[in-house]
């Protein structure tokens, strides 16, 4: 009987099929090929929706498509492509394809209007996006996630510079690559250590490599860890595949390509921040949460990293004056809050922070996209103000998304950031110093993102117009509105997914869905009792518990205290620039603590002597002993190409004479063996 699973290869190929068909034959069709990506993109939803569904109905699949470099004798490696489809999987598939469609859809009034001459390649990437991150999503081991990870990462190259001839938009697309490069090169080496230490790198089932390095901990598998203690050499393996996690999810130091990659569309700002790019690092963590379990220093370098960025880029936010540079920042320090779920043994909590903010920031993204439509393009907050009765739509979703950023209860982002910071809490307090660091600093973050958040609100939609622009602003149609009015439904109502305090409180009301969704089931990242113990499995969360209820009335109290300190500062007529009374602070912080100064410092102090030296080693050695042994060999370079003539009728006979010189030699060889 055919099923949900044997069609889940097409949840990949029909956006594939979207972008050829826009690159090759885009030009002749409407919209630069953009009907195709939206039929395409609502095909990937639907039979990911059929996915969910198999699976919420206790099925799973974890099986091998394609062989592309078999082994041959013991000890030797097999290449394979194949599908994870777990609890995991099915949730993402549903985030990014649902995503995925509303942007094409919203592109349909953003990129439209314009009279752009490139649309048919800006879909094409478009659909080469979704396919690569949904590619990405349902890969079931380390080597096929590599690949299509670079995918994801070629493809944000391709769309940030889509304006090339612009002097912005290519600066900002090199950026984004080569720094995401720098974090996937230590992504590719510990590829390869996972491939040397286990064979494998299947994500699931009994031969999967976190569950080798589980039995090999415990004294019953055999790994190599050259030289290293089991425990050391896991920690190793597991930090360098975080190298890429960092460079993608824009946690510190590697977050200074986000801000710049606003120079794309916002359609694509929206789907990088939301559903791919982005979240690729992340999810990627998620997915391997069985083998990062096994190494708790792994998992507080994870929790103190994330930690750090979500209140080292809350801080940035509050002093922009461009709406995308806020969600920008926004961006990196959410990212920081999955990382320290996650590091703090908040599997779930993490993930279901990665699903609210997927739908609360694709809003806010798509909604200061309407917002710039409206102002002819102009990005500058304080150029806008009064748009609030002249664009009710996009105001009362972008007010639901805003809610949802800030924490602010019931929208969905208060259960999810609040469970966060309250499994970095707990296990803190349980030993670990760590912890208790990123959740202090996570906590801090609270305050300084319902204050950017609001600040922005009031900003944009609330007291006088200050501009022509702002007092009559572009209309927008419903291409624009339906995405925002879905999402905005998504930011105000996801959360009911996993309100576990009041489930708890009320003694099984509402129910845990995502708790019970990814913690159980044949394939679930969770299957192990090692993993069970290190998550603890909720015993915080009881109606017993006050602490529970009192961490999370404290994260909201500081999350209202943001948003009145901006009502009380910015919601007023003819708003003031208050930040310019923080001095000196206000400079370090608009100028993005000036880390780009200091890499590029650090590209030209070191890592350009570095490279001239290796270029003068290539050249003057590698290439002068090439060169040497070829200027004194019978076949040197200059001797083969004096028969190179360009007549046809020398290139005859030199064939003739080989042909000759070959059935003579073959000739006499036969004669000398009869």
């Amino acid at each position: 009987m055919v099923g949900a699973f044997d069609y889940a290869p097409a949840i990949v190929l029909l956006p594939f099929l979207s972008f050829v068909l826009s690159l090759t034959a885009g030009k002749y069709l409407p919209k630069g090929g953009a009907f195709g990506g939206i039929a395409a993109t609502a095909g990937s939803l639907i039979l990911s929706a059929w996915v969910f569904l198999t699976v919420s109905a206790g099925n799973a699949y974890n099986e091998t498509l394609y062989t592309w470099a078999a082994g041959v004798g013991e000890g030797t490696t097999t290449l394979t492509f194949g599908l994870l489809l777990d609890p995991l999987a099915a949730m993402m598939l549903l985030i990014v394809s649902l995503v995925a469609l509303l942007v094409h859809v919203f592109s349909l009034g953003y990129m439209n209007d314009e009279g752009e001459t490139g649309l048919p390649r800006y879909y094409a990437g478009l659909g080469l996006f979704t396919a690569s991150m949904l590619g990405f999503v349902v890969a079931d081991n380390l080597l096929m996630a590599f690949m299509f990870f670079e995918l994801v990462g070629l493809c944000s190259y391709l769309l940030i510079g889509f304006w090339f001839r612009e002097e912005g938009p290519p600066s900002a697309a090199k950026k984004a690559f080569l720094v995401t490069r720098f974090g996937d090169y230590f992504f590719l080496v510990g590829v390869v250590g996972v491939f040397a230490t286990f064979g494998t790198a299947k994500f699931a089932g009994e031969a999967a490599f976190p569950v080798i390095a589980e039995e090999a901990l415990a004294g019953g598998a055999e790994v190599t860890t050259f030289g290293f203690a089991p425990e050391t050499w896991f920690t190793i393996l597991g930090l360098l595949i975080l190298g890429g996690v960092i460079g993608k999810s824009a946690q510190f130091p590697l977050h200074t390509w986000l801000p710049d990659a606003m120079e794309g569309p916002t359609p694509v700002s929206a789907l990088i921040h939301a559903a791919t790019m982005v979240a690729a690092g992340v999810y990627l963590v998620a997915r391997m949460y069985g083998f990062y379990a096994l190494s708790p220093t792994a998992l507080g370098i994870v929790a103190l990293v994330g930690g750090f960025t979500a209140l080292f880029a809350a801080t940035m936010g509050v002093v922009k004056r461009d709406i995308k540079q806020v969600l920008a920042y926004s961006t990196i320090s959410q990212y920081g809050y999955m990382m320290l779920g996650l590091g703090a043994g908040g599997y779930v909590a993490a993930t279901f922070h990665l699903l609210t903010h997927a739908f609360f920031k694709a809003l806010l993204f798509l909604g200061a996209g309407a917002v710039i439509i409206a102002m002819h393009h102009d990005e500058d907050m304080w150029n806008m103000g009064g748009l609030k009765n002249r664009m009710p739509v996009t105001y009362y979703t972008f007010l639901s998304g805003s809610l949802a950023l800030a924490g602010i209860v019931p929208f969905a982002g208060f259960w999810s950031k609040d469970e966060v910071l309250y499994e970095a809490l707990i296990h803190g307090l349980a030993g670990s110093p760590l912890l208790l660091a990123g959740y202090a600093m996570g906590l801090v973050a609270v305050f300084f993102t319902g204050f950017y958040t609001f600040r922005m609100v009031f900003l944009t939609f609330h007291g006088e117009p200050r501009t022509e622009t702002a007092r009559n602003p572009h209309g927008v149609r419903w291409n624009v509105k339906g995405p925002l009015v879905v999402l905005g439904v998504l930011a105000a109502t996801v959360g009911v997914v996993n309100m576990v305090p009041l489930h708890d409180l009320t003694g099984g009301f509402p129910p845990e869905y995502l708790h019970d969704w990814l913690a159980h089931g044949e394939l679930s990242a969770l299957t192990s009792e090692h993993y069970g113990e290190l998550l603890h499995d909720y015993a915080g969360y009881t109606s017993a518990d006050v602490a529970s209820y009192v961490a999370g009335a404290v994260s909201l109290a500081l999350a209202l205290a943001g948003v009145l300190t901006a009502h009380v500062l910015y919601n007023v007529a003819d708003p003031d620039e208050h930040t310019a009374k923080l001095g000196a602070v206000k400079t370090l912080w608009y100028n993005n603590y000036y880390q780009d100064e200091y890499q590029i410092w650090i590209a030209e102090s070191f890592v350009l002597p570095l490279a001239r030296l290796a270029d003068k080693f290539d050249q003057g050695i590698v290439d002068g002993v090439v060169n040497g042994v070829s200027s004194v060999s019978l076949f040197a370079g200059n001797r083969i190409r004096r028969i190179q003539t360009g007549v046809v009728s020398n290139y005859a006979v030199l064939l003739t004479l080989g042909l000759t010189a070959l059935l003579v030699v073959f000739g006499v060889l036969g004669g000398w063996f009869v």
